[in-house]
């Protein structure tokens, strides 16, 4: 079965192109910008054709898609959630419409949830800005595409690389830099850690997406793949922090901005996200088998050693 994966340099695409090399009788191909991709393609620019000389060439049973931004200006997200998404579909209607599609797409398109309940993949999405926006698109460019193409709507991924961009790697990397972490008197100043999410393990991640690739018959448009369950960040926080060893107080800096964080707009604005996982344990046997701890646990041992803090959000 031969793989292409792309964004296999990103976090998550990293750890499904681990997971995806360890399938007996696999050949994982690596499609992107680097000088060292097995297929040279750059969805947020190259046109269509292009894109289906490079994926007619590839000749692939499966195409996993992992690329994706979670930063930067309207247009750089535009460009890489929504545009490449299409613009890959559109290639693979033409160089390899057999293929299965498996689209890594975000919870953060269904926008503000409510507070208890669990977001099925039926519900209707309101994401709540450019970046659940922009997913979203992606999401309708591949539910739409008439190919066989599933979208695996993941939640918070926590675990070993998580980047300093998101808050568990960033936190990882602020307790990094603590000179003493068991001292009592020490303080950890972040941003407002009110909001709930919901977690999951990015080697669940990679497990959803191997079995995606490799189920048979049609899938559901969408899948949700979550922890299934909320937790108050500040609860991810302070896990994070007894696993670093650290002693002191975890203060959250005002929406002012005083101290080294700032609130998050984006937590004000979606205080609640949990998903009802049901689907995917039908569809693909798949439940969450990682704890948080061991979530944890493992980013921790794989934290970032150099960084300069300057002030961290929820997610």
């Amino acid at each position: 079965m031969r793989i292409l994966v792309l964004g296999a340099g990103g976090y998550l695409g990293g750890h499904v192109t681990e997971r995806l090399r360890a399938l007996p009788g696999a050949r994982v191909l690596v499609g992107g910008r680097s000088p060292g991709a097995d297929v040279a393609v750059d969805l947020a620019a190259d046109r269509p054709y292009l894109l289906a000389g490079a994926l007619a060439k590839a000749a692939p049973d499966a195409v996993v898609n992992c690329a994706g931004a979670t930063g930067g200006d309207a247009v750089t997200l535009a460009e890489v959630n929504a545009r490449g998404p299409a613009a890959l579909c559109a290639a693979l209607r033409e160089a390899a419409p057999g293929a299965r599609l498996v689209h890594l797409g975000s919870a953060a398109e269904y926008g503000p949830g409510t507070p208890g309940l669990r977001v099925a993949e039926s519900e209707p999405c309101a994401p709540a800005g450019p970046y659940g926006a922009t997913k979203l698109a992606g999401t309708v460019a591949v539910t739409a595409s008439g190919l066989d193409a599933v979208v695996l709507r993941v939640g918070n991924p926590v675990g070993a690389g998580a980047p300093v961009t998101g808050l568990p790697g960033r936190v990882a990397a602020l307790l990094a830099e603590v000179a003493d972490p068991g001292d009592p008197e020490g303080e950890l100043r972040l941003g407002d850690l009110s909001a709930y999410r919901d977690f999951v393990d990015v080697r669940d991640v990679a497990r959803a997406v191997e079995l995606a690739a490799t189920a048979p018959g049609p899938l559901p448009p969408v899948l949700n793949v979550g922890g299934g369950e909320a937790l108050p960040v500040r609860e991810l926080v302070r896990r994070l922090a007894d696993a670093a060893g650290f002693r002191g107080r975890i203060v959250e800096a005002g929406a002012d901005g005083n101290g080294s964080g700032a609130g998050s707009e984006r937590s004000a604005r979606v205080s609640w996200q949990c998903s009802d996982v049901t689907a995917a344990a039908t569809a693909l046997g798949w439940a969450p088998a990682h704890t948080l701890d061991a979530s944890l646990a493992a980013l921790w041992e794989a934290r970032p050693r150099s960084f300069v803090p300057d002030g961290v959000a929820a997610p």
